[in-house]
């Protein structure tokens, strides 16, 4: 990841979404759903809930062929099913395009199938789109970021018509704010925190 990436994402996130004022079309909004997997659904679960706007994140499987997953069997890779986060939000408070700009700045949507040392068809990129709009405006956005150069490789990201979501088992909900001190959380996803806070300092709650 090239060093001028945060300055590459304030640019292209001006040039898609412009001002972040909501319009008053926005403000007739309510609430909307978002689906996203960026590697381990605990690190994605521990960040979105940080933001102000957001109302409820869950953490689940999606995309996949076999009914009514268990981890162990999403584990294996062979179920179709990406790890991922259902993200319950306030449209009047915190947008879409503000969403997919914390997803894209907070994995690395270059590397196939792995996040980190999580290696596996279950840890990929992907967006589950709800909507026509969701669809355009990830896809949009994607491609601003490949053009702007933000990384050396190409996006990968996944980008598919949302289905049906399996949430995960109840030890996985609120992983990292009940298991803070297990290594994964010491090593892996508090430095990834401490990082998003710093950067969306003023979106979080």
């Amino acid at each position: 990841m090239k060093k001028s990436i945060i300055l590459i994402f304030i640019l292209v996130s001006g040039v898609i979404f412009g001002k972040t004022n909501m319009s008053a079309e926005n403000q007739s909004k309510k609430m909307e759903t978002a689906s996203f997997g960026a590697g381990c659904f605990w690190c994605v679960e521990a960040i979105f809930q940080e933001l102000k706007g957001v109302k409820k994140v869950e953490s689940g499987y999606m995309g996949g062929e076999t009914k009514n997953p268990t981890y162990k069997e999403v584990c294996t890779g062979e179920t179709g099913h990406a790890e991922i986060c259902q993200i319950t939000y306030d449209a009047n408070m915190i947008s879409f395009e503000e969403l997919l700009e914390v997803f894209w700045q907070t994995h690395n949507p270059t590397t196939l199938n792995r996040q980190g040392a999580d290696v596996g068809t279950q840890y990929r990129s992907a967006i589950f789109y709800h909507s026509e709009e969701q669809k355009e405006l990830a896809e949009k956005y994607k491609r601003k970021l490949n053009e702007s150069g933000a990384w050396d490789d190409p996006i990968v990201t996944e980008i598919s018509p949302s289905s049906k979501f399996y949430i995960a088992e109840n030890y996985h909900q609120d992983y990292f704010k009940n298991n803070s001190n297990q290594p994964y959380c010491n090593f892996v996803i508090k430095p990834k925190m401490e990082k998003f806070k710093k950067v969306f300092k003023s979106k979080l709650r």
